[in-house]
């Protein structure tokens, strides 16, 4: 090739280099049709999350009591780089950074153990942690806000973790539905400290018959109803055996 390189040889052969340029569009054309996409494409991060759910407790408890427990346990997990957390009432949220290239699984392996380990400087009353590792895929595709000006915060955090939520884990493609916000039922008991000492009791003999009576036990089993005994359509029977349970008995609607 003469002195210049391409670009002289590209202006003595036009015809040539405008083939050229024409082949490499139509292979690019075929290619594209031909390439692979992934809207969420597999990515591997060096993260580790640990989550711990403990409802209606607040923000600053939650943090004295697990938040800080689980950051001193877990900053020293082997070639950890960072430690991110967030604590909302009810819920402590930990992130454990590692630096590109550690296997993933590897780490898991050694949050876990360390979890274990903090497991005796945290409440007993908090539910299981959870730890598992980052991935894109366990981001929520779709959030929705649930308000209702005919239900109370208490009926409408129990009509959605019993029925509303309960609509989208059939639906083909949804892994899990997490329910949050609202207000739990709870039951506050206060003792008389009076009549307690003047029966000789304690707080604690208080507590632990209350957890004796708050047991689940099996009741034995329901006899069969004979056919023809019950003339009422399948709908109006499963609504009547409802009843015998709940002070009314209503189809459910949806909050407006």
């Amino acid at each position: 090739m003469r002195r210049g390189g391409v670009a002289v040889w590209c202006i003595h052969h036009p015809v040539s280099t405008a083939m050229l340029t024409l082949t490499a569009i139509v292979l690019g054309f075929f290619a594209l049709g031909r390439l692979s996409i992934d809207l969420l494409p597999q990515l591997i991060y060096p993260e580790i999350g640990v989550r711990i759910l403990e409802p209606a407790v607040p923000t600053n408890i939650m943090e004295d009591q697990i938040t800080r427990q689980l950051e001193e346990q877990l900053a020293i997990t082997e070639d950890a780089v960072g430690v991110e957390s967030t604590t909302m009432e009810g819920t402590t949220e930990l992130e454990l950074y590692f630096d590109y290239g550690k296997d993933i699984d590897i780490a898991l392996r050694d949050a876990s153990t360390r979890l274990d380990r903090a497991k005796r400087f945290l409440p007993t009353t908090i539910d299981p942690p959870i730890i598992f590792k980052r991935d894109p895929a366990q981001i929520p595709v779709m959030e929705f806000v649930v308000s209702s000006q005919l239900r109370g915060m208490t009926e409408l955090r129990s009509w959605t973790d019993d029925i509303f939520a309960k609509y989208f884990l059939n639906l083909p493609g949804v892994a899990s539905v997490e329910v949050g916000g609202g207000l739990v039922r709870e039951v506050h008991v206060l003792p008389d400290q009076r009549r307690l000492a003047g029966l000789g009791l304690s707080v604690e003999d208080l507590i632990a018959a209350i957890q004796r009576g708050n047991v689940d036990e099996p009741a034995g089993s329901t006899p069969a109803v004979p056919r023809g005994a019950c003339r009422a359509s399948p709908s109006s029977a499963r609504c009547r055996c409802a009843c015998r349970t709940a002070p009314r008995c209503r189809s459910p609607r949806s909050p407006r």
